[in-house]
């Protein structure tokens, strides 16, 4: 299983789903209901065109989801060369309990993951 930095699980995250869609117009349709996702939990103005393909955010090239490019869960977390954010000294931090809000499942991953270090 791959887990983002933030305990996102990138196998079911629907941006990385619509990457691998063979038929286009079944991927603009999940690209069309992501855009309207992200405009209602995060406040953005996306459209279909603007989910692009992504490889994940923990990926050091290739393609990634410019939400993920900004984020700064990732930034940190790479700063600190981290597998995920359960091995920060700083677990949890403001950054993720604002994430953890959005997607409490995360926080489960991640406290797993910290309970068999």
């Amino acid at each position: 299983m791959k887990i983002a930095y933030c305990g996102l699980v990138c196998d079911s995250c629907l941006i990385h789903l619509a990457s691998f869609e063979q038929d286009k117009a079944l991927q603009m349709k999940m690209r069309s209901e992501i855009a309207e996702q992200c405009n209602k939990l995060y406040g953005t103005s996306l459209k279909a065109g603007d989910i692009n393909d992504c490889d994940g955010c923990r990926a050091d090239s290739g393609k990634l989801f410019s939400g993920c490019l900004d984020c700064g869960i990732r930034k940190c977390a790479m700063g600190k060369n981290i597998e995920n954010c359960a091995f920060c000294c700083d677990y949890v931090c403001d950054k993720l309990e604002k994430h953890f809000v959005l997607d409490p499942d995360a926080r489960k991953r991640l406290g797993e993951i910290r309970s068999q270090m």
